[in-house]
């Protein structure tokens, strides 16, 4: 049904069933000649493109986001080459000398991981991290954390990267939160694009961070934040975008910032992708593609694969190791949890071999939905 705007990627990779998007959506041919106006551009305008990309590139996008999103004020957005710069501009604006509480859950992606531990190596930061299973107690055990104390910042995945599973749903725990003050993050990584989201009610008060490279499908590069208006942090780890409006003027005294989501924004960055995240929202606006189709047409493919998986009666690709099998609650990726690393890294070899790209985490084998699939794809998938 979709296929014919992606045939670039699937005719270079012919045979292959690319069942990973989840970790790398192949990109619209729209891209391309993205990619291609950007060259041009730089080229036809060298050192005037900035005024095209700030005048009139980043604006465009940032509203085809905001509409995506539900917001009313595209402004707050601001972009980074990838999601983990924003978050750590958020977190240099605590002072480091003091005592820098946050509340997580164990299921987030490695770089905000990686990064909270490495934090708690100064001493004084401390890291509360929910399980998240078993996942039909979080809501309420994620709503008692957030209400048992004052936190600076509370990081939560909008779909938690190694099941597939979303989180709670704001609207269950933010009034729990003691501290009008503190700061709270959300992961939109393997929402954006994929499931619907309204942020409307939560505009005011959340950072929403997300990009481009899974379902935003216009690959690396492109990422932003949504920026609670009003907010007056003052990131540590800042560059001259921060502060654009400003340049010529005498650059001494205290460090001044744009008054709207820019700044958190860095230094000099290749808008190349942003370019390609601009061709994509603009067909999904010009074609109709709500995250309500999306999602919808992701949904009838997840049915239709498990109802192949079914057939096949295999020990362990069964619904019986699927971590959720709610379709209503879930992301647009299958996780199976295996009995060991070792059995799921067989079991992905043996389906490569196919031609049938998957990914894993330990002992969890992921299997993603994209719009260039159609339900007859999955008869590819065998098991000896």
């Amino acid at each position: 049904m979709y296929k014919k705007h992606y045939q670039r990627f699937l005719s270079a990779r012919p045979g292959i069933l690319h069942c990973s998007p989840h970790s790398h959506y192949y990109w619209p041919d729209v891209t391309r000649e993205a990619q291609l106006e950007y060259w041009d551009d730089s080229a036809r305008l060298a050192d005037d493109k900035w005024e095209r990309i700030f005048e009139e590139k980043v604006p465009a996008v940032q509203r085809l986001i905001a509409q995506r999103l539900n917001v009313s004020n595209p402004q707050q957005i601001v972009f980074a080459p990838n999601t983990h710069e924003l978050v750590y501009r958020v977190l240099s604006s605590f002072d480091p000398s003091k005592t820098l509480r946050i509340l997580t859950t164990d299921g987030e992606f490695h770089s905000f991981n990686r990064q909270s531990r490495r934090l708690e190596e100064r001493g004084n930061v401390e890291v509360t991290r929910i399980a998240t299973e078993p996942f039909a107690t979080l809501p309420q055990r994620w709503r008692d954390a957030v209400a048992a104390q004052a936190y600076d910042v509370i990081f939560i995945s909008q779909v938690f990267f190694n099941s597939g599973v979303p989180s709670p749903d704001p609207q269950g725990w933010l009034d729990a939160v003691q501290d009008q003050d503190t700061v709270i993050m959300i992961d939109g990584y393997h929402g954006f694009g994929a499931v619907p989201t309204d942020l409307g009610p939560y505009q005011d008060r959340v950072f929403y961070l997300a990009g481009a490279y899974k379902y935003g499908q216009s690959g690396e590069g492109a990422c932003f934040a949504l920026v609670p208006p009003g907010n007056k942090l003052r990131p540590e780890f800042t560059g001259w975008f921060a502060d654009f409006e400003s340049l010529a003027k005498p650059q001494e005294g205290p460090v001044g910032y744009a008054q709207d989501g820019f700044r958190f924004a860095g230094s000099t960055m290749d808008f190349t992708a942003l370019y390609r995240l601009h061709a994509v929202l603009d067909w999904w606006q010009r074609d109709g593609l709500s995250d309500h189709k999306v999602h919808s047409y992701i949904q009838s493919l997840q049915k239709a694969f498990l109802q192949h998986i079914d057939s096949l009666n295999h020990i362990d690709i069964c619904r019986q190791n699927l971590l959720c099998q709610d379709l209503n609650e879930h992301g647009h990726f299958f996780t199976f949890r295996l009995q060991s690393a070792e059995r799921v890294q067989q079991l992905a070899a043996q389906l490569k071999e196919q031609g049938v790209a998957t990914d894993y985490r330990y002992d969890r084998l992921r299997f993603g939905f994209a719009l260039y699939h159609e339900a007859a794809d999955y008869q590819q998938i065998r098991f000896a």
